[in-house]
């Protein structure tokens, strides 16, 4: 059985959240580039989420409860285009741990989080582990761009940011909100050292807010790569009903 929390009452939600598996998607809102909703995250997250809790229902051992999208997330560094609400990373994982404690409170006992956005990874961990030990509420994480086969992550240049992947994963949900596709040849330069992650504001005023070429991007392939997430999301949420 699948519920969405928004949509249900608080006598069926308090029946059910204490042997249900609560999903929670995270996204934000910030600027994609000048051809992409600046709540590109949230909706493809929360997308993937939904038809991955759909797909899932009549095989999980648990209920899933699928929560409502955090359209916020932690993207401080997209400031510089504007067009962007943002958490602090100290606010963002604030904030999710709090969302793990409202559900705790409400008597759940699992929780997993879909993450749609780069910038909110460190948070997510942040606030799964510190969940995990406040409350007693084992909580799990994921991005969920790294469910995607690794050919398709090769030829999408996923996750990017607001290049062929994402750009055609939108144009594959909501067509209606894409404007006009810039190119771009090659890929931007940015400091690179092995295994080590570098941060530079420069790197994003270099390139417009966008990374690879979203001219490169088309709705069937996104519908694919969708579809494909979807279905790995929703094997791992089967999963986790069992071992959580």
């Amino acid at each position: 059985m699948i519920l969405r929390w928004h949509e249900t009452d608080r006598q069926t939600l308090g029946a059910v959240l204490p042997d249900a598996l609560v999903v929670q998607p995270v996204g934000a809102t910030e600027q994609h580039g000048p051809h992409l909703p600046t709540g590109t995250d949230a909706l493809i997250v929360g997308s993937v989420a939904e038809a991955a809790v759909e797909r899932a229902g009549g095989r999980s051992a648990r209920t899933l409860v699928l929560a409502p999208t955090l359209p916020f997330g932690s993207s401080d560094h997209h400031f510089a285009y504007g067009a962007t609400l943002s958490f602090t990373p100290e606010t963002m994982t604030a904030a999710l741990v709090d969302l793990a404690r409202s559900v705790a409170a409400g008597g759940g006992r699992r929780m997993v989080l879909v993450n749609g956005h780069g910038g909110n990874r460190g948070a997510c961990h942040a606030a799964a582990a510190a969940a995990s030990t406040r409350h007693d509420l084992p909580v799990a994480y994921l991005d969920y761009w790294d469910l995607l086969p690794a050919a398709d992550a090769a030829a999408a240049n996923a996750p990017g940011h607001a290049g062929r992947f994402e750009t055609s994963v939108v144009s594959s949900l909501r067509p209606d909100l894409v404007g006009d596709l810039p190119a771009r040849d090659g890929q931007p330069a940015v400091p690179e050292a092995p295994d080590v992650s570098v941060y530079a504001q420069a790197v994003w005023l270099g390139i417009d807010g966008y990374t690879d070429s979203p001219a490169d991007a088309d709705a069937a392939s996104g519908k694919r790569w969708f579809d494909a997430l979807a279905d790995a999301l929703a094997d791992r949420l089967v999963i986790l009903a069992e071992v959580l």
